[in-house]
């Protein structure tokens, strides 16, 4: 059983910077892969970047690719999503979650109660 808690999201202007984090309980946080995603009001829940439990293998969606960056440190349990460059459509609540090596939501076990980020313009 593996427990995620986020932080980290608020309001900020277009351009800013905004470090989400995810802290994690249990002893198998490494055996996890650990993913962020996000959901705006009326959309689906969209992928946003996945890091392995070692960490040495990271993807990102395309419409974050060169802005967010995901990371993660096993010794600490936690989990971070650096968002820089941030835009308008950027806003959405952000989630952290554990599972399988996957961008499809389906395969994350475990999830955060989100984190809300807004963009103003």
């Amino acid at each position: 059983q593996v427990q995620l808690v986020e932080s980290g999201g608020g309001l900020v202007q277009a351009g800013g910077s905004l470090r989400l984090s995810c802290a994690a309980s249990g002893r198998t946080f490494s055996s996890y892969t650990m993913g962020w995603f996000r959901q705006a009001p009326g959309k689906e829940r969209e992928f946003v970047a996945r890091i392995s439990g070692s960490g040495l293998n990271t993807v990102h969606a395309d419409s974050v690719k060169g802005r967010f960056t995901i990371s993660r440190d096993n010794a600490k349990n936690t989990a971070h999503l650096q968002m820089n460059g941030l835009k308008p459509e950027d806003t959405a609540i952000y989630y952290c979650a554990a599972g399988v090596y996957s961008s499809s939501p389906r395969n994350y076990y475990y999830w955060g109660q989100g984190t809300q980020v807004t963009v103003s313009s």
